[in-house]
């Protein structure tokens, strides 16, 4: 007998049991409080949390937070204006030129304010990361107490590609001081429906 199939037949005899895996203890707040805990995550992060007044739409959210962008890119509906088409394909020129750009999110994150959006919400896996600022757009029902309720929501069985976003870019690397918008968008702003 080698050397090798010695080694290899004695780590198969000294094989340990095995042994079932722990269950995994809900660790999530009162679901009434998850909410709340999203909304206190997302500004110590430094997004800006707004609920979609009655009677208005995203569009109308997006020309009153943002008059000046000149430049939106989305992926979810903005009726009356005028949008940048971009895709897969948009080269990374064009992507730096965005002022704003739109996101579907799927779901939001209650422990820390983190937003699940896959690929199939970006018309350009850079857009969120490129854009000045950054909108996402969560329905309330859909914000989950902590990351392993997150985890469990994601079909694994199509996706190619997602992220999770919390907050603005920024890093505290730079003199020991925070900088917000060193890495990507200036800003974050989560709009509930």
């Amino acid at each position: 007998m080698s050397s090798r199939d010695q080694i290899i037949a004695n780590v198969k005899a000294n094989k340990p049991q095995a042994l079932p895996l722990p269950e995994i203890p809900d660790f999530g707040p009162d679901p009434a409080q998850t909410f709340t805990r999203f909304s206190d995550s997302l500004a110590f992060v430094g997004g800006q949390l707004v609920e979609l007044p009655a009677g208005q739409t995203v569009a109308d959210v997006v020309r009153e937070r943002f008059p000046d962008a000149q430049r939106i890119a989305a992926s979810v509906p903005l009726a009356g204006i005028p949008l940048m088409p971009v895709d897969a394909q948009t080269p990374k020129e064009t992507l730096e030129q965005v002022d704003v750009a739109v996101l579907q999110g799927v779901f939001g994150v209650g422990e820390n304010a983190a937003i699940w959006v896959p690929e199939a919400n970006m018309p350009h896996r850079s857009l969120p990361f490129i854009a000045q600022h950054l909108v996402l757009v969560i329905d309330r029902y859909t914000i989950v107490p902590n990351m392993h309720e997150a985890y469990r929501q994601i079909d694994k069985t199509s996706l190619s590609y997602g992220v999770f976003i919390a907050g603005p870019s920024k890093t505290a690397d730079i003199e020991q001081s925070l900088v917000v918008g060193a890495h990507g968008a200036r800003s974050l702003t989560v709009l509930v429906r």
